[in-house]
């Protein structure tokens, strides 16, 4: 930065010296590119056919790539840093919003590392709830990827059908949990609250809904020739590939190994339901649209045994007073808040339990010193969190393997040597969220 300051322009301001320093990556790609025959095309980062603030630079002979990277960072939400300013408890309402398609996912992951830090075990309702929760999500999510793929490749009424059906969904969510997303429902412990009367008999409403809708895909587009034509063989990343690169998810599993964490590595107890690892053998973009669409079916068999669990009652959140918050909520007749009659019975029990409850609002609980690393499989692949604890009331490093980020780097490999209207397909079938990206 140095060397470019001393030959940059400045000026004086009120504030100090202020230099001029342009983009000099976009000058270079085209000082190299000067009497070439190769174009450098930028798609984006305001591109409709990407996925969020993506931007690609592209570069081609005649319509062909010969070479491509991907440029991040427009989101710059600093999410991570965030985190490391707000106690334990303020962080769900962070990582809530990074993969903002999976946000239920990040939720888990997020406490089930604080939960592996303070050594408690979340009850087992607690358990059925996020599962299902994070059932519905990867429905919702791997809709929007059919949806947008559809959108950018031209099939408007795959777009329109996807994002009915994940209305549906976002209704689903917005009963049980308040939100349709960014939710915060999720907390270290257990849950907020337990899901409102009437939601078994709306879990199987929507089952059933799904699975009358879902067969309508493979009517609309699996069968389509044009839609098949404009995805198979396109994207390619062979099993070794994808190993070399870290790739995980439907990509991965489209190559032919069923890596699923919840199988591999089974947290929330998943071990105890019933259900398949479906994979393809083609590694393309074809073989990930039919993977998404069958990881649907599987997570409504999930969702149907999560909903049968509903009927044993229990508690959602750890009895320890000194971690679970929200302590005892109960709702006011606004519908929000704590009703006044609970507040007096704080304000009236004793001093200390009125200074305890201040506390644990205010600074939040400490949790013991040490570092974990927690993995989950988010509808795009590992994602894990890795958390540092210096014993304080919140956390010293939070770090996120955050699989849009990783599967990125798939994007050369599966583009260069095709067409350029074959990217917008490679990058459709990666479905990355950028929100996670540039967490």
């Amino acid at each position: 930065m140095s060397e470019q300051m001393d030959t940059a322009p400045s000026r004086e301001t009120t504030e100090g010296t202020v230099y001029t320093v342009s983009g000099g990556d976009w000058d270079e790609v085209l000082d190299e590119a000067a009497g070439d025959e190769r174009i450098i095309m930028n798609l984006g980062p305001q591109h409709p056919s990407t996925h969020g603030v993506l931007r690609l630079v592209l570069e081609l002979e005649g319509e062909t790539v010969t070479h491509a990277r991907s440029v991040i960072g427009y989101l710059h939400t600093g999410i991570e840093k965030n985190v490391e300013y707000r106690n334990w408890v303020q962080g769900v309402t962070f990582v809530t919003r990074m993969d903002y398609l999976a946000p239920l996912h990040n939720e888990a992951a997020y406490c089930m590392a604080v939960e592996k830090l303070l050594g408690v075990t979340v009850p087992e309702r607690a358990q059925v709830i996020r599962v299902l929760l994070m059932e519905l999500n990867r429905i919702s999510s791997h809709l929007v990827a059919l949806a947008t793929g559809g959108m950018e490749l031209g099939a408007l009424t795959g777009m329109t059908s996807g994002f009915r059906e994940r209305e549906e969904v976002l209704h689903l969510l917005e009963f049980l949990t308040g939100l349709r997303m960014n939710h915060a429902f999720i907390r270290p412990g257990g849950v907020a609250q337990d899901l409102p009367d009437g939601s078994v008999e709306k879990i199987r409403d929507f089952i059933k809904l799904m699975n009358k809708r879902l067969p309508d895909y493979d009517k609309l587009l699996t069968g389509q020739p044009i839609w098949k034509n404009r995805l198979a063989g396109i994207g390619y990343l062979p099993v070794d590939a994808c190993l070399a690169l870290g790739i995980t998810g439907p990509i991965l599993r489209s190559a032919g190994l069923p890596w699923d964490l919840r199988k591999i590595e089974p947290y929330c107890g998943y071990e105890t339901y019933d259900f398949d690892v479906p994979t393809t053998n083609t590694a393309d973009g074809f073989g990930r649209y039919l993977l998404r669409v069958e990881e649907m079916h599987q997570s409504l068999r999930i969702i149907k045994q999560a909903a049968d669990r509903l009927a044993k009652p229990g508690p959602v959140m750890v009895s320890d007073a000194k971690i679970a918050w929200p302590a005892q909520l109960t709702i006011g007749s606004d519908g929000m808040g704590n009703s006044l009659e609970h507040v007096r019975k704080i304000m009236g029990q004793s001093m200390e339990s009125l200074i305890h409850h201040f506390k644990l609002v205010t600074e939040g609980f400490s949790v013991p010193a040490g570092q974990v690393y927690v993995p989950i499989e988010s509808p795009r692949g590992e994602l894990g969190y890795h958390i540092v604890s210096d014993g304080g009331t919140r956390p010293m490093r939070v770090h996120v393997r955050e699989p849009s980020f990783v599967n990125l780097q798939s994007m050369p490999a599966m583009c260069e040597g095709g067409m350029v209207a074959d990217v917008i397909a490679a990058v459709a079938s990666i479905d990355p969220v950028m929100g996670g990206c540039d967490r």
